[in-house]
């Protein structure tokens, strides 16, 4: 790994689900560190790497923990890095978990790109030469030998408004800048009230989520008409940079979560040896 970026940039916002206001910057990592996060808030100044071995859990966005602590919702970001090639930035933050932003990777890339970064494409490893599955259910995740890297994404909810929806895409062809990273997150109504009693998305808003109910989209218009299957890629690419470099494969999902992904890439770390 030798690509990182050029100059500092920094970006704050509320978190997710900790409604914490944060502030992150993210440096240049000449020492061919990779990614990893650096809390500044606390007296240590801790190190989590942005690694697969760091994972702690996946319920609702990826939390990475080492040394200590704790950093939560980290995929967006770390797929805005890999989207634009970034294989090595150190991410120094003041708080327990990644800013939102507009819930896509879109402000990211942006932040990147005005700092000077030139548009890149992600960086791709050895081909894998056999299949690996993950599932539960009828949900799976699995990277599949192929002449050339690919991700294939698809979601079924019980909602009108998205329903059953797919995505292919080829970062060799296709510019993560502009068909991946502006997919924003999004979430159901009528389960809103739970997951906030549940502790989570304290940070959540209609400024940073899609939102449907049976009937259609609380907050329209949307970025592209299957902006949500969209978006479940980002998230998975974010979640296969804790690789490091995602390896050459197809990558096909259908109705996974953060859980599958990560599973995903802790069984391609074990057949590549990537801590």
């Amino acid at each position: 790994m030798t690509s990182t970026i050029e100059k500092g940039i920094t970006v704050s916002g509320i978190g997710l689900h900790s409604g914490a206001n944060t502030e992150v910057r993210i440096l240049p990592n000449y020492g061919n560190q990779g990614r990893y996060f650096v809390r500044v808030d606390l007296p240590e100044k801790p190190i989590i790497p942005a690694t697969v071995s760091a994972v702690n859990q996946t319920l609702l966005s990826t939390e990475l923990m080492a040394n200590g602590a704790k950093i939560r919702t980290v995929e967006h970001l770390l797929a805005a890095l890999n989207g634009c090639g970034i294989e090595n930035a150190c991410i120094e933050i003041d708080g327990p978990e990644v800013p939102l932003l507009d819930g896509s990777a879109q402000n990211w890339v942006e932040a990147m790109l005005e700092s000077g970064l030139s548009p890149s494409e992600m960086v791709i490893g050895s081909p894998i030469t056999e299949p690996v599955w993950v599932r539960d259910g009828d949900a799976f995740v699995a990277a599949i030998p192929a002449p050339e890297i690919r991700f294939s994404y698809g979601v079924d909810y019980p909602y009108q408004a998205i329903g059953n929806q797919w995505v292919s895409w080829n970062p060799k062809k296709e510019p993560f800048q502009e068909l991946i990273a502006p997919a924003r997150t999004f979430g159901f109504a009528d389960q809103i009230e739970q997951l906030k009693q549940s502790g989570l998305i304290k940070g959540g808003s209609l400024d940073n989520a899609l939102v449907c109910d049976r009937s259609g989209w609380l907050n329209p218009p949307l970025r592209f008409e299957n902006e949500p299957v969209r978006h479940k890629l980002l998230d998975l690419i974010g979640d296969l940079s804790l690789l490091g470099t995602i390896p050459q494969a197809h990558f096909l999902a259908y109705k996974a979560s953060h859980k599958l992904h990560v599973q995903l890439a802790q069984a391609l770390s074990k057949n590549t040896g990537v801590q």
